[in-house]
């Protein structure tokens, strides 16, 4: 299989592009009119709760599942219809893989990389991911953080154009999750399009040029993280100390119109009167706190990703699942798709196909 960077897009085309994608199971509509691009070089983050169409869209994307009505490309190929020609071309991590679980990571990537005539090197993948002590032990002996490290290795192994990353952190230990996120920026400078999907929003921000937030189908809103937060922005400041202060009292120094709120014990929002100065607002409330010889910790001006996210959704904060779900037909479906995974991160074409052909939507 012949693999290798630069895909067959064309110059200035989009990596990856959605165009009124519709995808219909039976009367469910899981993906609604959805316009996308993503370039080369950028990583691109798709946001939304469970069964947002997140999954659908990228496997249509992948090949996997094929559109009821608008476009899908990838490196300005037809994923069902060029399939063949595009796989060596993609790189897939999602979560749960279905490697050997007898063989270990080192045996796992150079049988990945025979399938391709310029394949990267595997012993030099395994020292990127940071598995080469762990080279001999078996799959199901390794830690779930060193299974993602091995999924993303996997992605790697046929050079690909475009990455397709579901929660490439999840399970993965604070070091590792630095190591995996130096891997997915470094992919970005070589021009790589990564596509992610993730629950960690602050792995979303950290990581995306560009987010994608979707929900029943539908994309809300776009932008850069940055862009999306002061999108949503109301002028907030938020600062810990010392719970249950007398936040009647700093309102009122702050000015008229300002509210107050305990958000959780010692964590506070302040929402000072529109047009006010954010310098002027954070000079009185320490000035405040310091007359009470109170503490002020983790202030911040402006809002995260995260809070942006559910200002757009109108949701509540999700738990990270153990395994995604998108769709109708959730239950047990990670598991297929988490099958389709190891061999579908750059495996045969015969397996991916088979493999896929049997997935359940989620």
């Amino acid at each position: 299989m012949q693999g290798g960077q630069g895909g067959q897009g064309g110059e200035g085309q989009p990596a990856v592009a959605c165009e009124g994608v519709v995808i219909r199971y039976g009367e469910t509509l899981a993906v609604d009119r959805l316009t996308l691009t993503g370039s080369p070089g950028t990583v691109v983050a798709l946001l939304g709760p469970n069964g947002a169409g997140k999954t659908s869209t990228v496997e249509a994307l992948e090949g996997y599942r094929r559109v009821t009505a608008g476009s899908a490309r990838v490196l300005g190929l037809d994923p069902i219809a060029d399939h063949a020609a595009l796989v060596p071309h993609i790189g897939v991590m999602l979560q749960k893989g279905g490697v050997y679980p007898m063989l270990g990571p080192a045996q796992v990537l150079h049988l990945f990389a025979r399938y391709y005539d310029d394949a990267a090197d595997p012993d030099a993948l395994l020292d990127l991911v940071g598995l080469s002590d762990v080279r001999r032990t078996p799959w199901r002996r390794l830690s779930g953080g060193e299974q993602q490290r091995l999924a993303l290795a996997l992605a790697l192994v046929g050079k690909p154009s475009v990455l397709f990353l579901d929660e490439p952190t999840a399970g993965v230990d604070p070091e590792g999750r630095i190591v995996v996120r130096d891997i997915i920026a470094a992919q970005r400078d070589q021009g790589i399009c990564v596509i992610l999907t993730t629950h960690e929003l602050a792995e979303a921000e950290r990581l995306a040029d560009h987010v994608v937030i979707i929900d029943h189908g539908r994309v809300l809103a776009e932008g850069s993280p940055a862009e999306l937060a002061s999108g949503t922005a109301d002028g907030s400041i938020r600062f810990s100390t010392r719970p249950a202060i007398d936040t009647a009292a700093l309102a009122g120094v702050v000015g008229a119109g300002t509210v107050v709120t305990e958000e959780r014990p010692g964590s506070y929002r302040l929402l000072p009167p529109a047009g006010s100065s954010s310098p002027a607002v954070v000079a009185a409330l320490a000035g405040w706190l310091a007359e009470r010889d109170l503490s002020l910790g983790d202030l911040r001006t402006g809002q995260s990703l995260e809070e942006a996210y559910l200002a757009i959704t109108g949701a509540r904060p999700e738990p990270v699942p153990a395994a995604s779900e998108d769709g109708p037909g959730a239950s047990g479906a990670s598991g297929r798709r988490g099958s389709r995974g190891s061999r579908g991160s750059r495996g045969s074409r015969g397996s991916r196909g088979s493999r896929g052909s049997r997935r359940r939507h989620r």
